[in-house]
């Protein structure tokens, strides 16, 4: 068991066989059963041993030491008998990538993605150890990361073992990739992963990586996601004593600035409120998140700087909204500029219809299983982004359905049968898709 660390501490395949018609999903007797390390008197499916051994590598930003993880992920790829292999796009930020050869190995492959780091905690707002991977009495598994997302990366691995074991082969070659960075944007992981001769090789026709719980009975599934666009708006005005009425101070600017974002996001609150159709990801949505300024109270700053997250809609265009920023800089006066910090581009989407042949087998899959999906658009950003830009369709499903939304919460948790039912879903869902 890892120690418990506060953030920011530190086959060979023969070609010659016939794919099968239909996949068994029955569990050996290898699947089944573990000792669980903290009461040798129960008994602990090996996927949630693994999945809680797992939360236990405290890969939290910032700074993330992604050893832990990596020799993890060695360790379970040896166990499949499957070659790993470790490509670094950026110092320190590894990906890591198991591959299962597929019986027809020059058909586009199958991306099976998942991240490694997690968000940082506050051990004290918790009620058991953010990287203990403690289970209580009702099999509530409380770690961080146990829903965003390594539960649905050792889903990935589980369902892998299962097939094996049961002597499945797939026409498509499956690639289980593990990647870093993504919380903090991805940008230096994925982001830069994709466009190397190293991503290339995969020869990837389509992409599964993560989605979100859902409080329901159904099952989200995502077909894209909005752009994330981050922007301090800096207001100089004229300074001065605490005591005078001066003309055009950083104060005044900043309040037109504040006004006009405002304005907008009550816009586009009334948009999703009056219409039950839309979710949160086909609003934009606007806050401010940062004011800074002023050096004591009865100074008048020379500038003020106010920041904004903005979350924009597939149908936002993009060169309109950055227009009508600097407009609301230059109607707020004189020395109002933006700085951006992020300016995404994710209005690439993932075809859900008949010309997309991976969606159909999806939603048939999902169909014979009694899946109700409900599709949406990400509210947030994952690495699928960087995926979809370049024309691969990809798929964000988390099967984690009647289940509260804790990603980045405290006390963040999934339950042990959620947990087995998602590692079903895969083990169904993966060779239809592979087989395709």
């Amino acid at each position: 068991m890892a120690t418990f660390c506060s953030p920011g501490k530190e086959n060979k395949q023969s070609g010659g066989e016939t794919c099968p018609k239909k996949t068994s999903t029955k569990r050996l007797p290898t699947d089944k059963l573990a000792i669980n390390e903290d009461d040798e008197k129960m008994t602990e499916h090996v996927a949630v041993k693994n999945f809680r051994e797992y939360l236990r590598i405290p890969s939290v930003q910032p700074n993330v030491n992604y050893d832990g993880c990596v020799d993890f992920l060695k360790r379970q790829a040896k166990a499949l008998d499957l070659p790993v292999r470790v490509f670094v796009p950026t110092p320190a930020k590894p990906v890591v990538i198991i591959t299962w050869l597929g019986l027809e190995p020059s058909l586009p492959s199958l991306l099976l993605n998942s991240h490694m780091d997690v968000v940082p905690v506050f051990p004290e707002k918790w009620t058991h150890d953010p990287f203990g991977a403690e289970k209580d009495a009702n099999g509530n598994i409380y770690a961080r990361g146990a829903q965003d997302m390594k539960c649905v990366g050792i889903q990935y691995i589980e369902a892998v073992r299962r097939l094996k074991e049961s002597g499945v082969r797939l026409r498509r070659t499956i690639h289980m990739s593990f990647v870093p960075d993504e919380e903090i944007g991805g940008e230096d992981g994925m982001g830069k992963w994709v466009l190397t001769d190293d991503f290339r090789s995969l020869n990837v026709g389509c992409a599964l990586d993560e989605g979100m719980a859902s409080v329901d009975e159904t099952y989200l599934l995502f077909y894209g996601e909005r752009s994330i666009w981050q922007v301090h708006i800096h207001c100089q005005g004229t300074p001065g004593h605490g005591s005078l009425l001066l003309p055009e101070t950083a104060g005044e600017k900043m309040r037109r600035v504040v006004d006009a974002f405002m304005d907008l996001r009550a816009t586009e609150k009334k948009k999703l409120e009056t219409n039950p159709k839309l979710t949160i990801g086909d609003v934009t949505t606007i806050n401010l998140t940062r004011v800074k300024g002023g050096v004591q109270n009865n100074v008048v700053p020379p500038e003020l700087v106010v920041g904004f997250d903005c979350r924009l809609s597939p149908t936002t265009d993009l060169q309109s909204f950055e227009k009508w920023i600097l407009d609301v800089c230059e109607k707020a006066g004189k020395g109002v500029y933006p700085e951006f910090q992020q300016k995404q581009n994710a209005k690439a989407l993932t075809r859900l219809d008949k010309t997309n042949p991976y969606w159909v087998v999806f939603k048939k899959e999902c169909d014979k299983l009694g899946l109700k999906l409900r599709e949406a658009i990400f509210p947030g950003g994952t690495d699928s982004r960087f995926v979809r830009d370049l024309g691969i369709p990809a798929f964000g499903f988390s099967p984690m359905n009647k289940t509260p939304v804790l990603l980045h919460d405290h006390d963040e948790f999934l339950s042990e049968s959620t947990f087995l039912t998602g590692l079903d879903i895969y083990t169904k869902l993966i060779p239809a898709l592979a087989n395709s």
